[in-house]
């Protein structure tokens, strides 16, 4: 009888999901995922994703009439982020949390509105003419 060596099912599915990496991923265009073509495009478990939904609050997916998880586009980048915060870079759950936070933060400082710059002659210029243009609609009046 010959020895084999066997690896466990719930090992290998392990090994599977933690090969496949977050940016190879291609979502396809659609607007709404149900969980399964998720945990599918993801290579996680459904029950991952509903337990990442009680632990970030970046994964709050829509509920169908018949209360069906319909994920956005932005929901399944989410969970690929954090697939790679936690299996590709090693966080923990509240590092992962918190770095999404810091991440959210960063993202929330707004930059200045590019206004072409305008020399002091052409802001004279330009309120004249909205003085003229002011002019001519009281006189209309």
């Amino acid at each position: 009888m010959q020895a084999t060596s066997r690896i466990p099912v719930n090992t290998r599915h392990k090994a599977a999901s933690k090969s496949v990496k977050a940016a190879d991923v291609v979502i396809p265009d659609k607007l709404y995922f149900r969980i399964g073509e998720v945990a599918g495009l993801c290579d996680l478990p459904a029950y991952v994703l509903r337990f990442w939904e009680t632990e970030f609050s970046q994964l709050k997916p829509v509920k169908s009439s018949t209360g069906q998880r319909m994920y956005r586009h932005k929901d399944v980048e989410n969970v690929l982020h954090i697939k790679k915060l936690l299996y590709e870079e090693g966080f923990t759950i509240p590092g992962a949390r918190q770095h999404l936070r810091s991440e959210n933060k960063v993202d929330r400082k707004q930059s200045p509105l590019p206004f072409p710059e305008r020399s002091a002659s052409d802001l004279k210029q330009i309120r004249h003419g909205l003085r003229e243009i002011l002019s001519l609609l009281s006189a209309r009046r």
